[in-house]
């Protein structure tokens, strides 16, 4: 993750909600005050946490990643209609805040990121599913349509995200593609358009793509249909 790209995003969400004043002024006047042009980070965070709990103005996380459930759901409904005989359909999810939440676990360290930590947060397998994405799969599934998910978790961590997955209602689907261990040079972006290819060369058509990073979503092949889902607490480029 790249900070200042990082850094950015947050900025233009807290200026799409409201301002958000640095420090609130004492009741003495006679202090000078510097510009503080960038929010102040606690007041960003507690946005953050406001917006997914939906306690803010600014939108609501929940509501807001079932809207675009729907559309992929009113896409994939449609084009499963016109399958052609004998044609393979296919979908893609991405895992992380697209099929499964890993809120729980960037509470415990107030919105950061630390690897080590969250391996072994992700080896416990308690991620609750994302519902509305949920759906999706369970609509795909009936109409025998094939799911396939591409995650930039890596290869050791295989064993607790099908454990995961499976538990939390993900069953059946076509593949399970994980970064390897050593696969360090390409970008996700890179990564994720190669494992899309590789279920192409499958003879599947892939008709919708999930994620919630763009990085999820580029690159070739494209799906017929690609959803971002909402995600401002951090950025994969």
């Amino acid at each position: 993750m790249k900070p200042s790209t990082h850094l950015l995003r947050i900025l233009v969400f807290c200026m799409l909600c409201a301002p958000l004043p640095a420090q609130r002024k004492p009741s003495n006047g006679n202090v000078v005050f510097p510009p503080e042009r960038v929010p102040n980070l606690g007041k960003v965070k507690q946005l953050l946490k406001d917006y997914h709990d939906c306690r803010c103005r600014c939108g609501c996380y929940a509501a807001e990643m079932n809207k675009q459930a729907r559309r992929a759901m009113a896409f994939l409904e449609r084009r499963a209609a016109a399958r052609r005989p004998r044609e393979k359909l296919a979908i893609v999810l991405d895992i992380d805040e697209t099929a499964l939440s890993t809120y729980q676990f960037r509470e415990t360290t107030d919105l950061g990121y630390i690897p080590s930590l969250f391996d072994q947060w992700v080896r416990a397998a308690q991620a609750p599913a994302i519902e509305s994405t949920l759906r999706l799969f369970q609509k795909a599934r009936q109409l025998q349509v094939a799911v396939f998910f591409i995650s930039a978790r890596r290869e050791a961590l295989r064993a607790a995200t099908q454990q995961n997955l499976q538990t939390q209602g993900y069953a059946g689907w076509s593949g399970l593609v994980l970064r390897p261990m050593e696969d360090n040079s390409r970008s996700i972006a890179e990564f994720k358009s190669s494992a899309r290819q590789g279920i192409a060369d499958q003879g599947y058509r892939i008709i919708v793509n999930v994620g919630d990073q763009v990085s999820d979503l580029s690159g070739e092949p494209a799906a017929e249909l690609s959803v971002k889902l909402p995600n401002p607490f951090y950025f994969i480029p």
